[in-house]
């Protein structure tokens, strides 16, 4: 690796660690009421809905699958229902010819969505349109809405029952985070419906 790699390397992590940092010092009690509004919505029998796009499609499917599957094989817990909103392409590219792009996530919720079910909507910048649209469905069903965005929160944040707001205008560390905050959300999650020991 020449010294320019290893100093442009060496100055990207410690951005994001700051980022990190950040989060911890900035986001804890609004991670602390999204976790207790997952697990509200799961011990009365609800379920979580999560959508996003482009890389927060990803979370989305990763977070779901962090729930249902488990997040430690060392800790075998039963499922936590969650559905990623982004994989089924017959369902999305359906929607998004019949009613454009920005219903993709809307049409889900007001299909799957119930009362005491928690939308996680992930949106880098907060204006994702489908995002946005996705909320304000919620809000409509009487779900909560649980946002991961940005430091400005877009028009999504103003949506939500919660918005994490991570501290950065990059959206490469803002992303880094939302994935940190994430894995949080689904270990607290499983801590307390299902603790160790």
């Amino acid at each position: 690796m020449t010294e320019d790699h290893r100093e442009t390397a060496g100055a990207y992590l410690r951005a994001t660690a700051e980022t990190l940092r950040s989060v911890e010092a900035e986001c804890l009690d609004d991670i602390a009421a999204a976790a207790e509004i997952l697990i509200a919505s799961l011990r009365s029998g609800g379920k979580l809905l999560i959508c996003g796009n482009g890389g927060s499609a990803a979370d989305a499917q990763h977070l779901a699958t962090e729930f249902v599957s488990t997040l430690t094989v060392d800790n075998p817990r039963p499922s936590i229902p969650a559905i990623a909103l982004t994989t089924d392409t017959s369902l999305l590219t359906a929607i998004a010819n019949d009613f454009g792009i920005e219903g993709v996530f809307a049409r889900q919720v007001e299909s799957l969505a119930r009362a005491g079910d928690v939308l996680i909507a992930i949106s880098t910048s907060g204006n994702s349109a489908n995002i946005v649209r996705a909320a304000e469905q919620a809000g409509t069903s009487d779900v909560p809405v649980v946002a991961l965005t940005g430091a400005s929160g877009g028009a999504l944040a103003p949506l939500a029952d919660v918005a994490i707001r991570v501290p950065s205008t990059v959206t490469a560390h803002i992303q880094e985070c939302h994935l940190a905050v994430e894995q949080l959300l689904a270990l607290l999650v499983e801590r307390a419906l299902y603790p160790t020991g």
